[in-house]
C-alpha cells in the first residue's frame, strides 16, 4: 500500500499481510520508516481514518499503531491540528567497513587517489583571491543566458520524455564546431565533435578507451594534477615530462607511451606556450611511437600578445591529436559543459564509453547554449572578458615589474587567465601564504603541481574570480608580507 505523504507529491510503502497483527505489522513499518529517515521529523501523519481507508484495516488497528509510537516517543500529536514524526537524534554509521566488502583491495586503492584543485567553499575564501581556473563572473550576461534558456524550455516539449543522441544535439555539435574553428583554428565538422560533462570527462572518456593497468602515459611536469591522478585510476604507468622555456620536452617522451597529456597554448601551471618547433617535434614523436595527444585547450580564447599559435590538432594529419575543450572558462564552471573533437580512430569507441557511463549530457542546457553560441552572445562575452583579463593581467605584470620585483619574477604567458611567478629569493612559502591569509588574500604555491621532481618555489596567481579595482589592494599586503618573511 502506498501512503500519501502531507505534500501529497511523495508515498510511503505500506505492506500489510494477512489478517494477523495487523497493528504491529503497521506499527514495525512506520517505526523503521521513522528511524530511517523515510518518515522525516516533522512529517504531519495521515488521520487514522483516512489511513484505515486506504489500508482496508479497521481505525482502531491504526489508532493501535499510533499510540505505540507515541509510547516510543517517534510521534507527538497537537490537539486541533494532528499528529507529527518527533526529531530523532542521529543515526548512528553503519558499522561495515570496506574490509568487510569481497571488492575490499580495489576500493582500498582508491584511498590513495587524491582530488587535487578542488576549489574551497565560498565561506572558506579570502576576501582577495588569486585562486585559479575561476572565471569572473561579472561581465557574464545573465538576462541573455536566461532568454536563452527560456527557449530551449519550449524547444524541450517538443521531445519531453525521450533520451538524446549520446555525441549531443546536432545544434550545439555544429555550434561547437564552428567557435572551435572560428576562436582556434580547429579543423573538424560537428561529426568529430563529442559533447561532455566539462573537460574532465573528454579526459575520462579518452582514459577509458586506451588505457588498461601498466600503459605508459606522459604527463607536463609540472603539470594539471587532476588529469595525472584520473590516468593513474586507470592503473596506467605515469611518466613525467619536464617542461623547459619551449614547453614539453620531447626527447623525454619514452618509446611504447600510449598518451601524451599536454597544454600547449598555455602550459598549465607556468602559463608559458610551446614552441612551434617543438610543437611540430610532439607530432612527430606521437606519430614514431603510436600515440594519442590530448591537447587540453582549457582557456586559450583569451589571447593578449601576438598572433595565436597554431593548436596541435591543426596541425595534425594523421589522426592524432584529441582536441579538448571547455566553456567552464569562457562561461561559467556551473554550465558543466565541455567537448571533444576526437581522432577518428578512437571516436567510435569514445562514444559507446560516454554512452555506458551517462547516456548524455543535459538537454536543456545544450539547446541553450546552442542558441547563445549561435546569437553571437558568447562571442560578445568573450571580448568583454578578454578586456577585463587584459587589464588586470597588466595590473599584475606591472606590479611584479615594480615594487615586488626584488621578490617575484613573472613567467612570460600569452593566454588565459592565469600566471606563475617564481620567486627570487628564498621565502617561506607556506608561511607567506598563512600570513597573507590573515590579511584576507588568497594565494596559491606552484608546488602541488610537481610530483617526484623537486618543485620550483613560486606563486600560482589566477586573476579571474579577483575584481580588477581589488588588485592593487591585494598586492600591497602581499608586498608587505614578503618583506615581513624575507
Amino acid at each position: 500500500m502506498k501512503l500519501p505523504r502531507r505534500d501529497q507529491a511523495m508515498e510511503l510503502h505500506i505492506v500489510i499481510e494477512g489478517k494477523k497483527d495487523l497493528a504491529g505489522q503497521l506499527y514495525r513499518q512506520l517505526r523503521d520508516a521513522i528511524h530511517c529517515g523515510r518518515l522525516a521529523a516533522g512529517e504531519q501523519m495521515p488521520p487514522s481514518r483516512l489511513l484505515s481507508e486506504q489500508l482496508g484495516v479497521s481505525r482502531k488497528t491504526v489508532s493501535e499503531a499510533y499510540s505505540r509510537l507515541s509510547l516510543d516517543k517517534l510521534l507527538v500529536g497537537q490537539v486541533g491540528i494532528g499528529t507529527f514524526v518527533r526529531a530523532l537524534p542521529a543515526p548512528k554509521p553503519r558499522e561495515q567497513t570496506a574490509g568487510d566488502l569481497a571488492g575490499a583491495a580495489v576500493v582500498s586503492r582508491w584511498a590513495g587517489v587524491e582530488t587535487p584543485l578542488r576549489h574551497p567553499a565560498p565561506e572558506g575564501q579570502s576576501r582577495y583571491e588569486f585562486i585559479g581556473g575561476n572565471a569572473s563572473k561579472t561581465p557574464f550576461p545573465a538576462t541573455e543566458w536566461r532568454r536563452c534558456v527560456n527557449r530551449a524550455l519550449q524547444q524541450e516539449s517538443a521531445t519531453r520524455g525521450r533520451y538524446a543522441l549520446t555525441e549531443g544535439l546536432p545544434g550545439l555539435r555544429k555550434a561547437v564546431a564552428g567557435f572551435a574553428g572560428f576562436t582556434r583554428g580547429v579543423r573538424c565538422s560537428e561529426q568529430d565533435v563529442v559533447i561532455t560533462n566539462g573537460a574532465q570527462q573528454a579526459l575520462d572518456l579518452i582514459s577509458r578507451v586506451l588505457l588498461e593497468p601498466g600503459a605508459v602515459v606522459a604527463v607536463e611536469e609540472p603539470g594539471y594534477p587532476p588529469a595525472r591522478e584520473l590516468f593513474a585510476s586507470q592503473g596506467a604507468e605515469i611518466v613525467s615530462i619536464p617542461v623547459d622555456d619551449q614547453g614539453m620536452v620531447v626527447d623525454a617522451i619514452p618509446a611504447g607511451c600510449r598518451l601524451i597529456y599536454t597544454t600547449p597554448a598555455h602550459q598549465f601551471p607556468l602559463g608559458l606556450a610551446m614552441s612551434q618547433q617543438r610543437r611540430q617535434a610532439l607530432l612527430a614523436r606521437a606519430l614514431a611511437i603510436g600515440a594519442i595527444i590530448v591537447e587540453d585547450d582549457y582557456d586559450c580564447a583569451f589571447r593578449y600578445e601576438a598572433r595565436p599559435a597554431d593548436c596541435l590538432q591543426s596541425m595534425d594529419t594523421h589522426g592524432l591529436v584529441a582536441y579538448v575543450g571547455t566553456f567552464s572558462k569562457v562561461m561559467l564552471p556551473e554550465v558543466r559543459v565541455g567537448y571533444l573533437v576526437a581522432p577518428p580512430a578512437i571516436l567510435e569507441a569514445v562514444l559507446k564509453a560516454k554512452y555506458l557511463t551517462d547516456c548524455h549530457n543535459a538537454t536543456l542546457i545544450q539547446n541553450a547554449l546552442a542558441l547563445f553560441i549561435k546569437e553571437g552572445h558568447l562571442q560578445r562575452h568573450i571580448r568583454r572578458c578578454h578586456a577585463i583579463y587584459a587589464t588586470r593581467r597588466e595590473k599584475l605584470l606591472h606590479r611584479f615589474a615594480t615594487d615586488l620585483a626584488p621578490w617575484l619574477d613573472p613567467v612570460p604567458f600569452s593566454a588565459g587567465f592565469h600566471m606563475a611567478a617564481l620567486l627570487r629569493q628564498p621565502v617561506e612559502v607556506d608561511l607567506l601564504r598563512r600570513l597573507a591569509r590573515r590579511l584576507d588574500v588568497g594565494l596559491y604555491a606552484i608546488d602541488p603541481f610537481y610530483h617526484g621532481t623537486p618543485p620550483r618555489s613560486g606563486l600560482f596567481f589566477g586573476f579571474g574570480a579577483i575584481d580588477t579595482i581589488d588588485i592593487d589592494t591585494a598586492l600591497d599586503r602581499v608586498r608587505d608580507v614578503l618583506i615581513q618573511v624575507s
